[in-house]
């Protein structure tokens, strides 16, 4: 992976008209642009072949993500989606652990830590979610928070479980918010999960990233980027409209 990475989670929206023309355009301003850094595209499941059929795609310009993963390989699991289904139609990263997932959906910690190890035995790269709710950050409890879901990671998969992965600090008050959190609070708490990750693993993690996600729009993300422990954004509303996704990657990329 390349820095700055930047993720477009759309959740559940978009048409395949909308789609087509989203990608369309991002095509032309990749390759006029070429700009620096992963950017990874995590549509519906369903819209995920007409990325595929980029040309950008077969570059590697852009790469197509996952927005879930079922916590079993296969068998009698109606409507899921397995790591290796993923793998097999050339998914490479997936986001597990949001909290939308583990409000909604009553993903415990355990649910989203399996998942973690299934994603690792395909060779995929997960995008881990964590972060704290409002009540918690008013408690002063974030760094108590993030260590609790990082353990039952490490506990699960190793202390090299972080190779090849990210994780995306989201405090859970931001989402789909206007209220982020300022770039001085994300970055102590991006440096915090960078050290606490270095000394489970005895500093020998590789290719570990964390991003911010969280009401990042134009406003603030060229001074959130400039914080020494953030490496890009895992972005929900702003990933949907075109001319903010692009002006988003030009202040990255300045």
């Amino acid at each position: 992976m390349i820095k700055p990475i930047i993720v477009g989670n759309w959740k559940l929206n978009g048409t395949k008209k909308k789609i087509k023309k989203f990608l369309k355009l991002l095509s032309l301003f990749v390759k006029k642009y070429n700009p620096k850094g992963t950017i990874i595209i995590s549509l519906p499941i369903i819209y995920t072949y007409i990325i595929k059929n980029l040309s950008i795609f077969k570059k590697k310009k852009i790469f197509s993500g996952a927005q879930n993963v079922d916590n079993h390989v296969l068998g009698s699991f109606t409507g899921e989606i397995s790591p290796n289904m993923l793998n097999d139609m050339m998914i490479k990263y997936v986001i597990i652990g949001h909290s939308e997932r583990r409000f909604n959906h009553k993903e415990t910690n355990h649910i989203v830590a399996n998942k973690f190890r299934l994603l690792k035995q395909e060779n995929l790269i997960p995008i881990l979610c964590i972060g704290e709710t409002k009540q918690e950050k008013v408690d002063n409890r974030i760094e108590e928070v993030c260590i609790k879901q990082i353990d039952i990671i490490l506990n699960t998969c190793g202390t090299h479980a972080f190779d090849n992965s990210i994780i995306a600090y989201e405090p859970i008050w931001a989402i789909g918010s206007q209220n982020s959190a300022t770039p001085s609070e994300v970055q102590y708490v991006a440096q915090f999960i960078r050290q606490y990750i270095n000394i489970k693993s005895n500093y020998k993690i590789k290719n570990f990233f964390i991003q911010y996600g969280g009401a990042v729009t134009n406003k603030n993300v060229s001074e959130l980027i400039s914080k020494e422990d953030i490496d890009g954004f895992l972005i929900g509303r702003s990933s949907l409209e075109i001319t903010e996704f692009i002006k988003i990657i030009k202040l990255i990329n300045i």
